[in-house]
């Protein structure tokens, strides 16, 4: 039997939503290890001038733990 855990984590990009899901991605693969989901929770911007200056998005992992 597998048993998971779940973590939130925040990750944010000047280029794209999906680039910060990547780099959130990327950097939680380095420190867990049997990263098996996300689900994206929220999506949000930041505006500089009336621009995006940042995308940002909160996502829940879940990885197994180990035996």
């Amino acid at each position: 039997m597998a048993v998971a855990r779940v973590s939130e984590i925040s990750a944010t990009s000047t280029t794209s939503f999906e680039d910060a899901i990547k780099q959130g991605l990327d950097r939680a693969n380095q420190t867990l290890r049997n990263v098996k989901s996300a689900w994206i929770k929220e999506q949000q911007v930041r505006l500089d001038g009336g621009s995006i200056s940042e995308y940002q998005v909160n996502m829940l992992v879940t990885f197994i733990l180990d035996d």
